[in-house]
């Protein structure tokens, strides 16, 4: 298990599923006219899943309609002095702001501000940030790893500073062109041995909540990309062991950690489904597994909404 240093809803306003709308502006008149369903009528198809799934908590997403528009709207969100741009999906029927929030989120109403690609039309979108209880975990690690001399502090600091560089980052295409679904492939089979929000206790001592995914899986294991994305990352930290950072696009950057090997260099442009690193046991660690972190607008937020259950 993982030790890291990065660390029901009832919204005001939700975003419709893209193919509702698309059925109500473009089906409304032909559903009407059908006639009512009668004993042998044959089941309709399920309509198909809205990824990432809509779960506004602390760690969860938003996802929240911004109506139609000729090109895409410009979409921020406020955290703490910061206007962080949010990933907005869809086309000129329907917008869609999906809206990452922290772990540190405080609960009640939030806004997103939105505007025009011209700069126009200025308004305030509005949702509901509501509670979700994450369990307690204790763990027995690694003593120089809780209680940190000097030189380790000031490395971690170090590391941390840069990080922050990397998890600021902000693309448009990372791969090439607009990702087609947010659905996520898991980069690595095993059982999910953590989840995340965990609020985790190091040798007695609180520190920050799980802000990750974590899949047991043996030393060598290849990991695979979840989707098209490019390298914007690749180091050996203190906490997290190997690492390497994902850009997909829009704010939308994922996380591997605790690796014993890194196959790829900065600036590499990876499909979905290719492997690129294996798990190790590297870091803050009882032992190996994948520590997978998904971040939306700079903020960690749950694997487990982007992936099949």
């Amino acid at each position: 298990m993982s030790a890291h240093a990065v660390s029901a809803t009832a919204p005001h306003h939700t975003a419709l599923p893209l193919f509702t709308r698309r059925a109500a502006l473009l089906g409304a008149g032909s559903l009407l006219a059908l006639p009512a369903l009668g004993s042998n009528a044959k089941p309709q198809p399920a309509p198909p899943t809205v990824w990432p799934h809509a779960l506004a908590v602390p760690g969860g997403v938003a996802r929240l309609s911004l109506g139609p528009a000729a090109t895409r709207p410009q979409a921020h969100v406020r955290q703490g002095d910061a206007d962080v741009p949010v990933l907005v999906v869809g086309d000129a029927i329907e917008w869609t702001a999906v809206v990452g929030i922290p772990l540190a989120a405080a609960l009640g109403d939030a806004t997103i501000s939105v505007v025009q690609a011209d700069g126009s039309g200025a308004r305030q979108v509005p949702y509901t940030v509501t509670p979700k209880q994450y369990k307690e975990q204790h763990l027995k690690v690694s003593p120089r790893t809780v209680d940190l001399s000097p030189e380790d502090q000031a490395r971690y600091e170090r590391e941390r500073d840069h990080q922050a560089q990397v998890m600021a980052t902000f693309s448009e295409q990372p791969a090439g062109g607009a990702l087609q679904s947010l659905r996520m492939q898991v980069p690595v089979p095993g059982r999910r041995s953590s989840s995340f929000g965990l609020r985790r206790v190091f040798n007695g001592q609180p520190r920050n909540p799980h802000s990750g995914m974590d899949i047991a899986a043996a030393t060598g294991t290849p990991i695979v990309a979840p989707l098209p994305g490019k390298v914007i990352d690749v180091g050996d930290y203190f906490f997290n062991g190997g690492t390497v950072w994902l850009d997909h696009g829009q704010g939308l950057l994922t996380m591997y950690c605790h690796l014993s090997s890194m196959d790829v260099r900065v600036g590499d442009v990876l499909k979905a489904g290719e492997a690129f690193c294996k798990v190790g046991a590297t870091g803050r660690v009882t032992g190996p597994h994948l520590h997978w972190g998904v971040m939306l607008n700079r903020a960690m937020v749950d694997p487990a909404l982007f992936v099949p259950a």
